[in-house]
């Protein structure tokens, strides 16, 4: 009797959890489909998100997208921040959107320049040009001229063309760890010094889930599922078989390769991207902490990028990781 009680229980629920629709989500990334973008492509690919009852859409983004202004205007429901900036900014203009998690633990911006004897370090750069994209000048550049003592006078503009980059020995760019360093040994047959800002101080996180705070309010349910979803589509993209992620990001960016996807992995394992600072375990993938983010903003204050009197503390939300072991 007792067994027969518990099938009948068994088929109650999950006729009921059948009836029960998925929460939809779209999901907008900041560039077009790529390694970075595994973990979430991972988790799609498996049902993981499924599996937590959300229908996720990932919608794929480039150089036209602005993830802060679509999901300030509801054109998509979450987004990538891709760094610090980006909530902050959010903060400071009043928009109620806060990042939830962050993959990346480290920035993976980075400067290269040729192999050559009077640059060994971010310090030897000083009085150098150096090629930065308008974006820069905002963000990272900033803590460049603090720590190191840049100028502005040193800057070159980067329209996102090699090319001057790659017939001038002297020349020094930003650049993305696991995209300039790789297409520059490919097309230049020689292999850059590679200097990652995070491993030089920068204090940033990168990669993040950015959740518009009506969502939190509201349905904190889809926030975490999506959030733990998301973890475990990480952890399974970056130890265990990444086929599934790929096939859907080769679809989505045709322009993606084998090797491109490869060597990014590869980087991002190697240099501890995701997996380095708090996070010392792969189940704390995503962990933020107030410390950072003090840290972060504290260090653009002091560069007059925001005012001390911002409460920085609503670009982020921390109770989707706080759980994180």
């Amino acid at each position: 009797m007792r067994t027969l009680l518990a099938i009948l229980v068994a088929a109650i629920l999950a006729q009921s959890a059948q009836a029960s629709p998925a929460t939809h989500i779209n999901f907008v990334t900041d560039w077009k489909a790529q390694a970075e973008h595994g973990g979430f492509y991972e988790a799609l690919a498996l049902g993981l998100y499924a599996k937590r009852g959300l229908d996720v859409r990932i919608i794929e983004g480039g150089p036209s997208v602005n993830v802060a202004q679509v999901l300030a205007g509801g054109a998509a429901d979450f987004g990538i921040g891709s760094n610090g900036f980006v909530p902050l900014n959010l903060a400071r203009e009043g928009a109620p959107i806060r990042a939830v998690m962050a993959v990346f633990q480290k920035d993976p911006q980075v400067l290269i320049a040729h192999p050559r004897n009077d640059v060994k370090t971010l310090a030897d750069m000083k009085g150098k040009p150096i090629l930065i994209s308008d974006g820069a000048s905002v963000t990272f550049w900033p803590w460049l001229k603090a720590k190191y003592g840049f100028s502005d006078s040193q800057i070159r503009r980067y329209t996102f063309n090699l090319a001057p980059f790659l017939v001038d020995p002297k020349a020094i760019q930003e650049g993305y760890l696991s995209s300039e360093p790789y297409t520059v040994e490919r097309e230049g047959h020689f292999k850059p010094l590679v200097f990652l800002l995070a491993d030089n101080g920068y204090p940033g996180y990168a990669n993040m889930v950015l959740v518009p705070q009506k969502w939190i309010d509201t349905n904190p349910k889809a926030v975490q599922a999506f959030v733990d979803a998301t973890r475990e589509g990480w952890i399974k993209y970056l130890v265990g078989d990444a086929k599934p992620a790929n096939a859907l990001i080769k679809r989505d960016n045709p322009e993606m390769s084998d090797d491109l996807i490869a060597q990014a992995i590869a980087k991002m394992k190697s240099y501890g991207i995701a997996v380095s600072g708090d996070v010392k375990l792969q189940t704390q993938l995503g962990l933020m902490t107030d410390a950072r983010w003090k840290t972060f903003f504290a260090t653009m204050v002091s560069e007059g990028l925001y005012p001390k009197t911002l409460d920085y503390r609503k670009a982020y939300d921390l109770r989707f990781v706080r759980g994180a072991k």
